[in-house]
């Protein structure tokens, strides 16, 4: 689903600021050799996630999903001086090409990145959070807020994504869709949720911007 005008997107880019260069790169080489690019944040996406973190300045980052390691960088921009990212991801496939990355930006020593199962090594964080980023497997969305929601400062925010999945929350949903029915469940979770503030906004595929009261 695309929600606005190709013309009107090409145009609300074309105004947003520029796509840092190494950003650019990594971009482009997720899209040139790296299985469902879609998953990337992109352009659009990092400069919002950039000015959050900016707006925000995390001393700590928590995000579930790494995939090639663009949304992290883009979360170092804004980073409180002595701050520190943790980005989790499942697929060791992968972890060449972040490490490449990561390696080559101002924020090599600021971006751990870690191999497992997010279920598992979450628990284990015995640390607070100023923002937490979930953009992994949607059938664990649920699963990854009530195992953050503790961990994160009292003003601290979580940022989730891909909660309107093309469009599919709002259609009837099959029987076999685990994903879209977990998405459904958690936006109207975290609505009912009297401990956080949320707006979802309508932004690629839909960012939640939840903030700890």
């Amino acid at each position: 689903m695309e929600f606005i005008d190709q013309k009107l997107d090409d145009y609300v880019c074309a105004h947003t600021e520029k796509e840092p260069e190494l950003l650019y790169q990594l971009n482009r080489e997720t899209n040139m050799s790296v299985l469902r690019p879609r998953m990337l944040s992109g352009h659009f996406q990092g400069r919002v996630l950039s000015m959050l973190s900016h707006m925000i300045k995390p001393k700590d980052v928590l995000e579930i999903g790494t995939y090639t390691g663009y949304s992290a960088l883009c979360f170092a921009e804004g980073l409180a001086e002595g701050g520190h990212i943790i980005t989790i991801d499942k697929n060791e496939e992968l972890e060449d090409l972040v490490n490449r990355y990561v390696e080559k930006s101002p924020y090599k020593e600021q971006i751990k990145c870690v191999i497992g199962d997010a279920m598992e090594i979450i628990p284990g964080l015995k640390r607070e959070f100023d923002l937490v980023f979930i953009d992994a497997d949607k059938s664990n969305y649920i699963n990854y807020y009530n195992l953050v929601i503790d961990k994160v400062r009292s003003g601290g925010y979580i940022i989730v994504d891909n909660v309107l999945w093309s469009g599919k929350v709002i259609e009837n949903v099959a029987e076999d869709d685990v994903d879209t029915k977990v998405l459904v469940e958690l936006n109207d979770l975290i609505h009912g949720d009297e401990r956080v503030q949320e707006v979802l906004l309508p932004i690629r595929d839909g960012l939640m911007i939840v903030r700890k009261k």
